[in-house]
C-alpha cells in the first residue's frame, strides 16, 4: 500500500512511511484497495493544498488518523497534497485531508484525487474511463503547437471567434482549442457571453472575492458564418471529427439558439461529415427541438445530480429546473439523435444510495445513450456545503457505483470525452 504523502510549508512534496495513503468519499474515509491505485497518469499534476490537513491510514488497525503535525520535523509546517489526474482517468477517492479551520479560503476550480507513494513513483486512487488519447499532453510538439496556430490566425484575422481560440490554446492550453489547430478529434464552437444558471463551481465566471476562473468567457456572440468556417474544415478534414457547441469559456449555448441553429444549417449545407454536438445545460427544451430538426446529432447534459435539490442548489437556474433538463433530453432521443450525460463525480456524493437511486430512475425515464464521467472541478468541501449535502449512509464506492450501473442498464455506454458517431 503507498504511504501517505504531505508538503510541508515551503511546498516540497514528502512521504511518511509510517501511515498508509487514505482517499476520502463525502465525510468518510477510507484506506483505498489496491484495485484501485494505478501509478499517476503522465500530464498529471501534484498540488499542495494550503490550510488543510492531511489524513492518513494506521496500518495495523485501518483506522483514519489525522496528521497535524509535520512527522520529520514539527518546524517546517504540513499541508495536505493531492493530484489532478489528467483527462480520460477518473478518481475512486478524492485527497483525503481536513480543513485546519473553517473559514479559509476556497481551493481553485480543480479536482483533488487521493494519491499516495510507493516503489519511487506516484499512485492514485483512479481509474482510466476512456481510451482515447484526444487530450494527452504527449501527442503534440509545443513548438509546432504554436506555429500552426500563429499560422492559423494570421489566415483568419477577420474571423474574431478563431482569434478567441487562439487565446485559448496559447494561454490557457485548453486542451479542446488545441486540438482545433492541431486538426484533430474534436473543435470547440464557443458562443454565448451569457447564462441561465450561477452555478456554484462556474469555472469561467466567478464573483470577486471567489476562487479565480480558469479562463476568460467569450465577450462576444459569434456570426453563423464564423462558426462554419471553423466547423466545416474541421469535419471535412478530420476523421471521425467533433464541432461542439458549449465550452469552458462561454455561458449557456441555448441562449444563442438562433444563432447555432443558423450555424448548423450553414455547415450541413457544405458537409455531411462529422457530428454537430451541443454541450449545455439542456434548460430551454423549444430551443433543443429548434436544434434538433436543423441537425444537430448529439447533446452532452451537465449535470452535478438526479436529485432536484442538489441540482437547484448547484446550479442556481433562472427559471429553470430539472424537469426541463428531462425534457430536453426527451425531446432530443424523440429526434433519435445521442444524448450524454456529462455527469460530475464526486467519490461520496455521486454513489451515494439515494443519489444511485435518482440517476437509475432518471435513466429509466429519459433512456440516455451514455455517461461521461467527468471528475468534479471544485473545492469539495465548499461544494458539499453548498449543496447541503447530509446522508447517513455510507457511500457505495464508485468502483461498486459503476458496476451496479452497468450490470443495471447494459446499453449504456461509459467514457470521459464526446463521442464521434459518424
Amino acid at each position: 500500500m503507498p504511504s501517505l504523502v504531505y508538503a510541508n510549508s515551503a511546498g516540497e512534496i514528502k512521504d511518511c512511511p509510517d501511515l498508509d495513503m487514505a482517499g476520502r468519499s463525502a465525510y468518510h474515509f477510507f484506506r483505498p484497495d489496491l484495485a484501485e491505485l494505478i501509478p499517476m497518469p503522465e500530464g498529471s499534476d501534484l498540488f499542495v493544498l494550503p490550510g488543510r490537513n492531511p489524513v492518513g491510514v494506521d496500518p495495523q488497525t485501518g483506522e483514519p488518523l489525522l496528521v497535524d503535525q509535520n512527522p520529520e520535523n514539527p518546524e517546517e509546517g504540513i499541508q495536505a497534497v493531492a493530484a489532478f489526474i489528467s483527462p480520460a482517468h477518473t478518481a475512486y477517492h478524492w485527497a483525503a485531508f481536513e480543513k485546519i479551520m473553517q473559514d479559509i479560503p476556497h481551493l481553485p476550480l480543480f479536482a483533488y484525487t487521493a494519491v499516495g507513494w510507493h516503489d519511487e513513483r506516484f499512485w492514485v486512487s483512479a481509474f482510466r474511463s476512456d481510451p482515447d488519447k484526444r487530450q494527452e499532453t504527449n501527442r503534440y510538439r509545443l513548438d509546432k503547437l504554436t506555429s500552426r496556430t500563429e499560422a492559423r490566425l494570421l489566415e483568419n484575422k477577420q474571423n474574431r471567434l478563431v482569434q478567441h481560440l487562439g487565446k485559448c490554446c496559447l494561454t490557457y492550453r485548453c486542451p479542446a482549442a488545441i486540438n482545433f489547430f492541431l486538426e484533430q478529434f474534436e473543435a470547440p464552437l464557443p458562443t454565448s457571453p451569457a447564462c441561465n444558471a450561477q452555478c456554484v463551481g462556474c469555472i469561467s465566471l466567478q464573483p470577486s472575492g471567489c476562487c479565480p476562473s480558469t479562463q476568460d468567457r467569450i465577450k462576444f456572440v459569434p456570426t453563423a458564418k464564423e462558426i462554419a468556417e471553423i466547423a466545416v474544415p474541421h469535419l471535412n478534414q478530420v476523421k471521425n471529427g467533433v464541432a461542439s457547441f458549449g465550452q469552458g469559456c462561454e455561458g449557456e449555448p441555448l441562449l444563442q439558439a438562433q444563432t447555432i441553429e443558423e450555424a448548423i444549417s450553414l455547415i450541413r449545407r457544405q458537409t455531411a461529415k462529422g457530428t454537430i454536438n451541443l454541450n449545455s445545460n439542456a434548460s430551454l427544451p423549444e430551443a433543443v427541438a429548434n436544434l434538433a430538426h436543423a441537425g444537430l446529432d448529439s447533446m452532452r447534459v451537465s449535470m452535478n445530480s438526479a436529485q432536484p435539490h442538489y441540482h437547484l442548489r448547484y446550479y442556481r437556474p433562472t427559471k429553470w429546473s430539472l424537469d426541463e433538463v428531462k425534457q430536453s433530453i426527451k425531446i432530443m432521443k424523440g429526434h433519435g439523435r445521442f444524448v450524454s450525460l456529462n455527469y460530475f463525480i464526486l467519490p461520496g456524493f455521486t454513489d451515494d444510495p439515494d443519489e444511485f437511486a435518482a440517476l437509475s430512475s432518471l435513466i429509466k425515464e429519459c433512456n440516455p445513450d451514455f455517461i461521461q464521467l467527468r471528475n468534479l472541478n471544485m473545492d469539495p468541501d465548499w461544494y458539499l456545503e453548498s449543496i447541503k449535502f447530509v446522508s447517513d449512509k455510507k457511500p457505495m464506492g464508485i468502483r461498486t457505483w459503476l458496476k451496479r450501473l452497468k450490470n443495471d442498464f447494459p446499453r449504456l455506454r461509459y467514457g470521459y470525452f464526446n463521442p464521434p458517431l459518424r
